[in-house]
């Protein structure tokens, strides 16, 4: 239960970073866009980096569904965990925005009218969900003691140069549409998110298990 414990715990705690500081960003920039972005990102990596030092020794810190069906994939956790992982990622995202609104005093149950689309953000969104699943494969293999800031700056810097501002992330991009904020997205939208986050994985998944054959044979 620890495992799954680690996953809803941090999960919340990421929705809670991505969406206050999207929040207290948007009100305290009076309408610069680019000041609450900096904020929101800035926030979010360090909290990023803070949550897999913590959680990482415990449940792996994946935080993410689709890294959690890569592990798996590739024989790193089993189903049950993947299982458990999901259910905890998902429900602890949702959780997270809520209590942020609780936190802001604002309407608890929200819905999202913030547009997200178009080919250049779901290429976005896979390009994001790639480049994140690269660097922790990468990562683990060369530099393993700095994986928690490999991902950290990945993800921050991914809110400057990606249309789609770095979702990379099935239940980040569901828990979304739930907050009328700063970082929230048109359920009209998330759709196309997801797809495009679960084909990155999908294609990664693919180039992994080649070379993995190529190196046997």
């Amino acid at each position: 239960m620890k495992h799954f414990a680690g996953e809803f715990f941090g999960t919340v705690f990421l929705l809670m970073i991505v969406t206050g500081s999207g929040i207290m960003g948007d009100s305290l920039s009076v309408g610069n866009s680019a000041v609450a972005l900096l904020g929101n990102s800035i926030a979010t990596g360090a909290g990023l980096y803070v949550l897999i030092v913590l959680l990482g020794p415990i449940s792996g810190a994946h935080f993410n569904p689709i890294v959690s069906f890569v592990s798996w994939r590739l024989g790193q956790i089993g189903s049950l965990r993947l299982l458990g992982f999901w259910l905890s990622q998902f429900s602890g995202a949702i959780l997270g925005v809520c209590l942020t609104h609780v936190l802001f005093g604002l309407d608890v149950f929200q819905i999202s009218n913030k547009s997200r689309s178009g080919l250049g953000i779901w290429v976005s969104e896979f390009v994001s969900t790639l480049m994140l699943l690269c660097v922790i494969h990468l990562g683990e293999r060369v530099a393993k003691d700095r994986l928690p800031m490999l991902v950290s700056l990945t993800v921050t810097a991914g809110y400057w140069f990606t249309s789609s501002t770095f979702f990379a992330n099935p239940a980040v991009a569901l828990a979304r549409t739930l907050t009328h904020t700063f970082v929230g997205i048109a359920p009209s939208d998330v759709l196309n998110f997801m797809l495009a986050e679960w084909l990155a994985a999908f294609f990664f998944v693919a180039i992994a298990l080649k070379l993995s054959l190529s190196k046997v044979q």
